[in-house]
């Protein structure tokens, strides 16, 4: 069995087969899986400082995630994806730790579709606020305060 790669970069940066991978993966989960007809390529992937990391074995992207930093220097965690057929293996998991290692310190702010709000909670986060709607989904804003070293 193949061995599970984790990997981050900026879209920038990337060749044209892994970036596609990764967007067909998002617009695969957030479009067509959860039907929301919403502007996926939102034009924050395009932020000088916006980082993707993304899980893949042989030349399959299975999991992926953004990190996008705020004028305030907050880290905003999106686009937490896991292929279909990959789920239950742990991969958004290892993506989450891979993004903790990689902020640091750094407060980090999420929004978490509300069932999924639990699962954050092990990474540190914590509900900032009132339950919203977005694109028919029911959210959670989640913050994680900055990390003292």
């Amino acid at each position: 069995m193949p061995e599970l790669q984790l990997h981050a970069g900026r879209p920038s940066t990337l060749d044209a087969v892994t970036l596609y991978r990764i967007l067909r993966l998002r617009v695969d989960v957030f479009v067509v899986e959860q039907r929301c007809p919403y502007p996926e390529l939102d034009g924050r992937d395009l932020d000088p400082e916006a980082e993707w990391l993304w899980a893949s074995e042989d030349d399959r992207v299975l999991g992926t995630l953004r990190m996008l930093r705020e004028p305030d220097g907050v880290v905003r965690i999106g686009r937490v994806a896991t292929d279909r057929a990959a789920r239950a293996r742990g991969i958004a998991g290892q993506l989450m730790e891979f993004a903790l290692q990689r902020v640091g310190e750094a407060e980090i702010v999420l929004d978490s579709q509300s069932p999924l709000e639990g699962w954050y909670q092990r990474f540190g986060l914590v509900r900032c606020g009132e339950e919203y709607v977005e694109d028919g989904i029911p959210h959670v804003p989640m913050r994680r305060t900055a990390q003292p070293v």
